[in-house]
């Protein structure tokens, strides 16, 4: 059985990463209005990922007898000054999540709940991965700078992100 103190982590946890869902959702809108179809479909993907992650740790509170319960979702920015400024926020973004799931593993650790840290370790490796994904691209776009036939080529590349 869960303790509340990690139910409610994870509660928390669940809205923030329908909240990540919302801002990559949001960030696709943002490069379909700029014509950038690429970014915007690695942003789609981006956001159905973050539905995913929010519904494993549904499936984790329920399989624990804890109780999930929904909050409200904040609405995400809408605007960005540059495909690279999208990017920054959402690493930004990502960092934050490692931290919020660093603390669950910490409270995990803490009460001695196995299920939860061995639970926990997937996610833990994942931000790894999306830490550094977003990193990549902003490599890319610091490296393209002002150039738009690297932008061109980047776009083109960021649309054959599938789904996994």
């Amino acid at each position: 059985m869960l303790s509340k103190k990690i139910e409610n982590a994870i509660n928390k946890q669940i809205n923030a990463e329908l909240w990540s869902a919302y801002l990559y959702l949001s960030m696709s809108a943002y490069f379909e209005c700029s014509n950038l179809g690429g970014f915007a479909n690695w942003m789609k993907v981006q956001a159905q990922e973050e539905v995913g992650h929010a519904m494993r740790f549904y499936k984790h509170v329920i399989e624990r007898r804890g109780r999930v319960t929904v909050s409200a979702i904040a609405a995400p920015p809408v605007n960005w000054k540059s495909p690279l400024n999208a990017f920054e926020d959402a690493f930004k973004h990502e960092q934050k999540v490692t931290e919020m799931i660093n603390d669950i593993a910490n409270y995990a650790a803490a009460e001695k709940d196995h299920a939860t840290a061995n639970m926990l370790q997937w996610f833990i490796d994942e931000q790894v991965e999306e830490e550094l994904s977003t990193d990549a691209i902003i490599q890319k776009l610091k490296m393209i700078g002002t150039n738009t036939g690297g932008l061109y080529m980047l776009d083109r590349e960021l649309s054959q992100r599938k789904t996994k």
